[in-house]
């Protein structure tokens, strides 16, 4: 790529292969060049959230990249703590925070194979995005959870709308209980640019 990869980059991607080869790029500085210089804390929130629900480990980090929400999961007490995500390279980031028990490759499209079985709940703050996953991964993450478990999942605002999120929420009626969707923002207020005051939806439910 002749530019250094950016959040509109991130935004046009249109197959799991563009976000391999993004993600590759960009693995070694993605903690600098966009989560502290847009003062990005959608990790901090959608962990501040499952904690107050009252979710609990085992849990998996769906999408968990460089591991920014495994680290947030881990400051509250929450773990142990599994990472998936579809690039190799960022898990390798991933894996010097040292906030993960484990951490394996998987495509949310395909379904994910897990290593020691369903988790206690489950949790994505960067997946359900512009050009990345649609409504239809839910039902990968709902097959990673066991009944009881909560799930939380960061989805942007207009992502929502586009993708059909609410259709696919009012289809999962019958496998989730005690549904809600709170609006946070994305980046935090010293976060300057166009999408400074994007936001996202956190759609919070237990696997029935």
């Amino acid at each position: 790529m002749s530019d250094a990869p950016n959040t509109d980059t991130a935004y046009a991607l249109k197959s799991p292969e563009d976000s391999v080869r993004l993600y590759r790029e960009w693995a070694e500085t993605y903690d600098q060049t966009f989560a502290k210089a847009t003062d990005y804390v959608l990790h901090a929130e959608v962990a501040r959230h499952y904690a107050l629900v009252g979710g609990f480990g085992p849990i998996l980090d769906v999408g968990a990249g460089t591991g920014l929400c495994g680290e947030a999961l881990r400051a509250r007490g929450i773990g142990p703590v599994d990472g998936t995500d579809i690039s190799p390279d960022m898990l390798e980031m991933a894996r010097d925070k040292g906030a993960y028990r484990h951490l394996f490759e998987g495509d949310l499209l395909v379904g994910l194979h897990l290593p020691d079985g369903p988790y206690l709940g489950a949790v994505s703050s960067g997946t359900f995005t512009n050009g990345h996953v649609g409504p239809k991964g839910i039902n990968t993450v709902l097959d990673a959870v066991r009944p009881g478990g909560w799930i939380v999942l960061a989805v942007n605002s207009q992502h929502y709308a586009a993708a059909g999120f609410a259709a696919k929420m009012d289809e999962l009626s019958v496998s989730v209980t005690d549904f809600s969707e709170t609006t946070v923002r994305i980046y935090g207020l010293a976060s300057t640019g166009p999408h400074a005051s994007d936001t996202s939806l956190l759609l919070t439910f237990r696997k029935a």
